[in-house]
């Protein structure tokens, strides 16, 4: 498969993953830490991925 495919779909996948563990609530309104906790990790593999892979950032 195509490296760009591969990356649209990475970051179509953990974009939706972040997008709904730090969106979520139960029916009270509360948010769950589990959520929380892989929403922000998938938040963060997506900008990396996004950054280096698609855009060609250079971090260090």
């Amino acid at each position: 498969m195509d490296e760009t495919f591969k990356n649209v779909v990475f970051l179509a996948i953990t974009g939706f993953v972040a997008y709904h563990g730090l969106t979520y609530r139960d029916e009270e309104g509360n948010t769950d830490t589990v959520r929380l906790l892989f929403g922000c990790i998938a938040l963060l593999f997506f900008f990396r991925v996004f950054l280096v892979d698609v855009l060609g950032v250079d971090i260090f």
